[in-house]
Parts: structure tokens; sequence; C-alpha cells
């Protein structure tokens, strides 16, 4: 038995048994994959996999119970490698943070500026996506970093952090006749068209909550995962702008008007998120620090090294 099997097995639970996909993943020919089944069940007495002539359509019991094994050797194997990394590139590196573009465009600036001058010789990578994408970019080991808003607290894989409380705002054309009608009622703003984000992202949920409570119909009438796509929109007076407040800032010159919302939805959390029981090199824990000044080191790596979940007792910043 090697890493290549193992890696062989996991891949293809991943792929969905396609063998030609297992093999383009590990950079290698689809014979040799073959091969490497071949041996392994040989060598182990039992067959892995559910087969329908050379095609394959599941795995067995013994199958199963091989993937847990193997991913568990796997995620470990990748601990034991990251060992010379974590201690001798303290200082430099690359650091690879995946975020929504709320996170990415309003709120990460001036934390990557300090961050910056703290490590001047690591290298920032932002991948943007959804929480979901940003959940799977953190345990397959794509990020060091996750942030987000939804998603990531409820995944025993990743220890979290909260960050900041935020809550929605309205953006309306100058002029707007709901400037005329503050506070906003959700009966009111129900009358407007409204451009908002997609399912999934930036407290979208808490949104449609707040209008199902009411038993009130939401005319959504375009959703988008940018905040700037949303805000573009708005202008072009397609619709009310229902935003996260922090993408909501305007200068004198804009032709959009903000108000006030936090009396009508929920308020949201900003999560950081690690990769539970993974070692990190010090700039990681660093940034999270700098995220939240209330985080101390040495919390941040207990809870993160720590295979079982726990529940976040630390302050987060309003």
């Amino acid at each position: 038995m090697n890493f290549q099997q193992l890696k062989i097995i996991k891949e293809a639970a991943r792929c969905e048994f396609n063998l030609t996909d297992v093999a383009n993943a590990l950079f290698t020919s689809q014979s040799g994959v073959s091969r490497h089944i071949r041996d392994l069940e040989d060598e182990l007495g039992v067959e892995i996999f559910i087969r329908r002539g050379k095609r394959l359509l599941g795995m067995t019991e013994p199958g199963k119970a091989l993937l847990t094994i193997a991913e568990r050797i796997l995620d470990e194997a990748g601990k034991v490698r990251r060992l010379a990394d974590v201690f001798t590139n303290e200082s430099s590196g690359v650091l690879t943070i995946a975020t929504t573009h709320t996170q990415a465009r309003y709120s990460l600036p001036k934390v990557i500026k300090a961050f910056r001058v703290l490590y001047p010789n690591v290298r920032l990578e932002l991948n943007q996506g959804s929480p979901q994408e940003i959940v799977s970019m953190l345990t397959t080991g794509e990020a060091d970093v996750g942030i987000a808003s939804e998603q990531m607290v409820n995944n025993p894989a990743l220890a979290t952090f909260p960050w900041f409380s935020w809550h929605h705002a309205l953006l309306v054309p100058k002029g707007h006749e709901l400037e005329q009608k503050q506070p906003v009622s959700l009966a009111a703003l129900a009358r407007f068209p409204l451009i908002t984000y997609r399912q999934g992202i930036t407290g979208r949920s808490k949104v449609d909550r707040a209008f199902q409570a009411a038993s009130l119909q939401a005319d959504i009438v375009l959703s988008a995962q940018d905040s700037d796509v949303v805000k573009t929109y708005v202008e072009l007076g397609l619709g009310v702008g229902i935003l996260a407040d922090q993408a909501c800032q305007l200068d004198e010159h804009a032709l959009l008007t903000r108000l006030d919302a936090r009396h009508l939805f929920e308020s949201n959390t900003v999560w950081l998120g690690l990769k539970r029981g993974q070692l990190q090199r010090n700039f990681v824990w660093q940034f999270l620090e700098l995220c939240n000044a209330n985080l101390s080191l040495e919390e941040i790596k207990r809870q993160a090294l720590s295979l079982d979940e726990e529940e976040p007792a630390i302050d987060f910043q309003i």
C-alpha cells in the first residue's frame, strides 16, 4: 500500500468514480489508476469498488471504510509536510485568503495594509467565492484563511472566530420617495422592485426571513454576488438596493442615498475560519489577530489546533 493508491481512492470518490477525471487530477494515466486499484485490491483481498463491466459505480462497504482511513492518513501526511514550512518560513511565503467580494472590497484593505507592514516578504492571494466555495477551499487546503458571513460556522472541520457584526442598508437613487418615509417599513419597501445579493451569500437568508415573517412578498427583480453590481443597477433605476452597510460608502458626488435598515433585518456576523487541527505559520495566526484585536494568539491556537469542535467564546467588534 502506498500514498498514490490512497490518493486514487480519495479522488475516485470525489470525481464520482470517473477514472479519466481521477487520472487528470493526479497527473497520471487512466491505465495507471486502474493498475493501482487492482494492486491494492489484490493486496487487501477485498473489492473496493462496485463495478459494471469496466465502469466503477460506487464503493463497497470495505471501500467506504478504506476511504475514511485514506482521508485521515492523507490529512495527517499533509500536516507532516507542513512542519518544515511552518518552522523555517515564519516570516515569508504565501498567505491565501478565501473570501467574498464584499469583504475583499470593503473590510480587508486596512487589515492587509497593516499585515504588509509586519510581513513585507509574505505574498497575499485573495480568492473570491461564495460561502460554500470558501468552505471547500479551506477543507481541501486551497486556502489558509476563510472569511464569510454564513456557512463556515456550522462546519465541524473548521475552527471559526467572530470578526465583526454588520447590518443591511438600503440604497436608492437621489430623490426617491422612500427618502421621505424614514424610518422605512418593510411594507413600504415591499412596494418597490428590489435588488440584492443572490441566495446563500451576504445575509440574504435574513432578508428573505424578514419578509416571510411579515407575510410580505419581496419583489426581487435582480440578485447578484457582487455589491458593486447591485449598486450599478440601483443607479440605473431598476430598484431599491439592499446591501451590506459596509458596501454602502458614498461620496459627495454619489447619485445614490443611503437609508438605514438595521431595524428591518437581523444583524450578521463575519467569521474568520481555519481548518481545524492544522499547523499554521506564525503570520497566519497574526493575520487573525489583526482582524480582531479581541482575539489572542493563545486562544486562536487553542481552538484551531483542537480536534474537538468548541463554541467560540470570544468578543467581536460591532
